[in-house]
Parts: structure tokens; C-alpha cells; sequence
């Protein structure tokens, strides 16, 4: 596991965009994995500052996002995808048909995580998957206890993860209880894997990630198993450390 201190969230941002940029310039047709969420959106505005600039193109690039809440459309202003569109996708040159985020209103949820399963192995996989880390050691909406052996599915969201998004919505009853998610062993089979931390509230995870043990009750530590993890955090997450 791989470990880039920065100073702060600005930096972690830029630094962030860098490392994504690089990879896309490599090779224009990755498939890449993306995250939604505060810490996410600073990179993803240092992605569109580089594509007004420098015009790195996004045009074969194909994208899954980790998850959705389950009773949003994509036009509701608290979905995942109205979030990646309005704080990236609509400011390329993506192909928007090539940017898959699971259908939060699907008739049918389970149909749905197969649907959404077997679309990413269609695509070969992800290569470069993008995550934050939650306060309990949740990556996507795998919470504490989930199966390191889980597919893309439903997920019933703990308190402590609802009253962390609460931010968004105008009270704490308006957040969804359930979500799709994908699956730990989803996430792992992701070829290589950035994980960002920015802030204080990060640190006792960060901590337990990098010095805890592997457990199903810290959703997170399953990284340590995986051959290419890259984790950019800031000195605030990083306080903790021993």
C-alpha cells in the first residue's frame, strides 16, 4: 500500500486529478471506477480545470459509479447521478451512454445489482477505481459487517451513515434508507484502487485502515489484501498514525 502525504484538501484535490489525468492520458479508453461525495468533488473540479486547459479528452472513457440511493431518479438533485453530472460529466467530452451509475428508481433493485454486475465484467472491469472512506470504515455503502465475497446490492444504510449525508438533504427524515452498492468483492477485483482522505473526521480510520486488522466489521481493511492501493491523504487524516 502505496501512501501520498499532502498538506491539505486543496492539495489532495490537485493531486488527486494528477494521478487520474495521467492514467486517461495513458490510455483513453480505461475504464474507470468514481465515487461521489465531499471529498470527491475537489478532484473532479481539478479534472475540469485540466480539460478547459489542456483538453485531455474523456471521449472513450467508460465509468461506474460505486452506488446509488435506492427511490431516486437520476434528475433528483440528491441522486449520485445528478451529482456526477453536474460536478463532472456534463464539463467534458464524455460519452454520457458510456457512464453507468446504478438505477436508484428500477422497478426491480435485485435485477438492477445483476444488471449493474454483469455490465462492469461486459466491460472487462475497472481499472482504476476511486474511493473516500467513511468515518466507520464503509467504502461505497458497504457497512460494517458486510461480506468481503458481496456483489453489487442492497444495502440497508446505518445511522451514522445517513446523518453524514444528511448534509445534503434538507433534513435528516429526507435520507434514504436503502441503496445499491457495489459489492466488496467487486470493488477488489478493480485492478488498482486510490483511495482519498482529507480532515480530522478521517483520522481513527485512517488509523485503523493502516494499523487495525482485516475485518468484516471495518469494510475497509479488506484494501490491505489488494496488490495496488494507493492512498492520498492529508495531514489531518494522517494525525493519528502511530
Amino acid at each position: 500500500m502505496k501512501i501520498i502525504r499532502v498538506k491539505d484538501y486543496e492539495e489532495l484535490s490537485k493531486h488527486a486529478a494528477n494521478y487520474i489525468i495521467e492514467k486517461v492520458r495513458k490510455k483513453p479508453n480505461m475504464v474507470l471506477g468514481l465515487a461521489t461525495g465531499g471529498t470527491s468533488e475537489g478532484t473532479y473540479q481539478n479534472m475540469i480545470n485540466d480539460y478547459k486547459e489542456n483538453h485531455t479528452s474523456y471521449k472513450e472513457i467508460t465509468t461506474f459509479n460505486l452506488d446509488e440511493y435506492i427511490g431516486l431518479d437520476g434528475i433528483n438533485k440528491n441522486s449520485y447521478r445528478f451529482f456526477m453530472d453536474t460536478h463532472l460529466f456534463n464539463h467534458l467530452d464524455i460519452d454520457q451512454t458510456k457512464t453507468f451509475v446504478p438505477r436508484g428508481n428500477a422497478k426491480d433493485p435485485m435485477a438492477e445489482c445483476n444488471t449493474y454486475e454483469l455490465l462492469i465484467k461486459e466491460h472487462g472491469g475497472i481499472e482504476l477505481q476511486l474511493l473516500g472512506i467513511g468515518g466507520n470504515g464503509h467504502i461505497g455503502f458497504n457497512e460494517p459487517g458486510s461480506s468481503f465475497q458481496s456483489r453489487t446490492h442492497l444495502v440497508e444504510l446505518t445511522d451514522s451513515t445517513r446523518r453524514a449525508n444528511a448534509r445534503f438533504f434538507e433534513k435528516l427524515e429526507d435520507v434514504p434508507t436503502l441503496a445499491i452498492t457495489m459489492g466488496i468483492a467487486t470493488i477488489m477485483e478493480s485492478k488498482e484502487i486510490l483511495l482519498l482522505a482529507s480532515g480530522e473526521a478521517k483520522r481513527e480510520a485512517i488509523k485503523r485502515l493502516l494499523e487495525g486488522k482485516v475485518s468484516e466489521d471495518f469494510p475497509a481493511s479488506i484494501l490491505n489484501k489488494h496488490s495496488n492501493v494507493t492512498i492520498i491523504a492529508d495531514e489531518a487524516a494522517l494525525s493519528g498514525l502511530s
